[in-house]
This record gives C-alpha cells, sequence and structure tokens, in this order.
C-alpha cells in the first residue's frame, strides 16, 4: 500500500483504537452483552456449526473472517484479509457495510461503544471453544 491510501488505512485504524479506548478493559458487562447478542441471534448462533441465516460464531475470536467452510459467504468477505479480534469485530459491529464494503450483512451496526464492548466481551467469553 502506497501514499495516500495508506494514510487513509493507517488513519482509520488509530481512529478504532482510540474508539475502543473509552471503554476500560474488563469494564465490560458480559449481562449486557448477552442481551446485546439477542439481536444477532436472529441470524448468528453459538454453536459448532451453522444452522442460522448466518455463520456460527463459535470460535470467532482468531478466525480469518470468510473462512468457516459451511457457510457461504460473500466474495467480499473472503477477500478481505481480515482476522476477527476485538478491534476489528469493534469496527465491523460500528459498521458493517463500511468496514467491509460488498458483505451481506443486513445489519445497520451499533453505534454505542460501551454496547459493542459488552457484546464482544460476551462473545469471547461464549464462542470459546
Amino acid at each position: 500500500m502506497r501514499g495516500p491510501l495508506r494514510l487513509a488505512v493507517l488513519g482509520a485504524m488509530t481512529a478504532l483504537t482510540l474508539a475502543r479506548a473509552d471503554v476500560p478493559m474488563g469494564a465490560a458487562d458480559l449481562d449486557r452483552g448477552k442481551t446485546a447478542f439477542d439481536q444477532c441471534a436472529a441470524c448468528h448462533g453459538l454453536g459448532e456449526t451453522t444452522d442460522t441465516d448466518g455463520p456460527t460464531l463459535r470460535g470467532v475470536i482468531g478466525r480469518a473472517a470468510g473462512s468457516r467452510e459451511d457457510y457461504r459467504y460473500s466474495a467480499a468477505m473472503k477477500r478481505s484479509g481480515i482476522t476477527w479480534t476485538a478491534t476489528t469485530l469493534d469496527a465491523y459491529i460500528t459498521d458493517p457495510q463500511g468496514f467491509i464494503k460488498g458483505n451481506r450483512m443486513a445489519f445497520a451496526g451499533i453505534a454505542d461503544a460501551s454496547e459493542r464492548a459488552d457484546l464482544i466481551a460476551y462473545l469471547e467469553q461464549a464462542t470459546t471453544p
């Protein structure tokens, strides 16, 4: 990556890091995260296999985006090059279409940083095999 594109990517990554900085580590509430997951559960499960409209989120932390064999991902998701971490999930959940343009997830996102932190903490705990 060169020039303006590289600067834009670095700026976006810095902004994402700073956005997470307003929610102290360990301050996330797992019960609120589980409640926030209810809106995800319409399409995503937490089991071993995909049995919903979206892929299972089991083992999502540390997994390459678009890599489960049992789900048909969009080309945009497959070629994103993203590995799911707390930071990448935070950016994606904030604005799914803005973070990975052309993905198929029909979800507007969660604007509230605290709600996202709670949800991600819950996912980290609930999806670790």
